[in-house]
């Protein structure tokens, strides 16, 4: 038996699914969770953007980003709070996808499509904001697979933006060291 937070959540979940659950959004959403696998459509976003000059700093903004949401979020935090996964409590669930084999929180998919999202948006809104939708589909995507509650998702949302406004402070503060610098 469940209690609390993921007792609440996996019926959030559950309600999500039977108000969107067809065919069509099955394919859906196993296609933008599958593109957010491991990153891969970011990482040749980013891949792209070192290949073109005028987008060469986001690029290694974007890169940089990535990789610290790959240690914190993915090698760090998902095993010091190593919560299950909504797929692993309710057996009952028919998996569209395959059973991760890692935890839960936070959302992996998440952190590295929000990273990249809120880096482009910084730098282009033309580039962002379909950057934004597509994250936002990604993340919607692995609650509608029941494999991450609704908090993984925000826990993911919330680091991404987290790295990036960090990331963002220190080039700052960088920048003003090296200009005070040469005076």
């Amino acid at each position: 038996m469940l209690f609390g937070t993921e007792a609440f959540e996996l019926t959030i979940l559950e309600k999500l699914h039977g108000a969107f659950s067809c065919g069509f959004m099955d394919w859906l959403m196993k296609a933008f969770s599958t593109i957010g696998n491991a990153g891969i459509v970011w990482i040749l976003v980013v891949l792209i953007m070192l290949a073109v000059k005028k987008y060469r700093k986001t690029g290694f903004m974007m890169a940089a980003g990535l990789i610290l949401g790959l240690i914190i979020g993915n090698l760090v935090l998902k095993n010091v709070v190593a919560r299950p996964r909504p797929c692993w409590l309710d057996d009952g669930i028919r998996l569209l996808i395959s059973n991760p084999t890692d935890y839960s929180f936070p959302s992996g998919h998440t952190l590295a499509s929000f990273v990249s999202a809120f880096v482009l948006l910084g730098d282009s809104k033309r580039l962002g904001i379909p950057a934004l939708i597509v994250a936002a589909f990604i993340a919607f995507s692995r609650m509608y697979l029941f494999v991450h509650f609704p908090t993984d998702i925000f826990g993911g949302i919330l680091l991404a933006w987290l790295i990036v406004f960090g990331m963002k402070s220190f080039v700052k503060w960088y920048k003003k060291l090296a200009q005070n610098n040469e005076n």
